[in-house]
């Protein structure tokens, strides 16, 4: 449904951690989000997130709507929902954000609202100047760009974490697609939410 977001639920009933996902999507669209390329994306990451240890749970968040659509911002409405639910369904348990291109803006926007304890954005969307970043997020934060990515920009993310007490790790040989070097983007998946475990 185009007015409600919808979320799947794996993993752990009493989880040490819950991992959320966020898709990709488009700047401007009230079209519904579907169960498209952008969110089927997202999938081996869940699975990358789950190997991490036991006791995880992974939520994949499907927006209302396709875009990002400033100034409403629509998905980070729609994952402030998803991490609302979080807190009643599992209160104290952490969760850490695992988004791509929009999502991974999302996941920025997101950074410092209560029980977010990491974020992992892969190739995200980032565009300054962006009053709606927190300055220091205050957790643990790992960017992922692909050299070869055209869509959005490496350069952006490198620049972002920096400022931001971020990791950054460039993806040699890849573009936003992340499928060439996949088995890299799912160790450091992997690797964050273990790491943030």
């Amino acid at each position: 449904m185009a007015n409600r977001p919808h979320l799947v639920t794996r993993g752990a009933r009493t989880p040490r951690a819950l991992v959320l996902l966020l898709h990709g999507g488009r700047a401007d669209s009230l079209a519904a989000a579907p169960r498209g390329v952008a969110y089927l994306r997202m999938l081996p990451f869940g699975w990358a997130a789950a190997a991490a240890g036991p006791g995880v749970a992974v939520w994949r968040l499907r927006y209302r709507y396709r875009g990002w659509n400033e100034p409403e911002r629509h998905p980070v409405a729609d994952t402030r929902w998803a991490l609302e639910r979080a807190a009643r369904r599992h209160p104290g348990v952490p969760v850490i954000l695992v988004g791509h291109s929009m999502g991974g803006r999302v996941a920025l926007h997101v950074a410092t609202d209560p029980g977010v304890a990491g974020i992992c954005a892969l190739a995200p969307w980032i565009e300054p100047p962006d009053r709606g970043l927190p300055a220091k997020p205050g957790r643990p934060l790992l960017i992922a760009h692909g050299d070869r990515d055209r869509i959005t920009d490496p350069v952006e993310s490198a620049r972002f974490a920096a400022a931001h007490d971020g990791r950054f790790e460039l993806v040699r040989g890849d573009d936003h697609t992340m499928l060439r070097r996949w088995r890299t983007w799912n160790r450091l998946v992997t690797a964050f939410v273990a790491a943030s475990l």
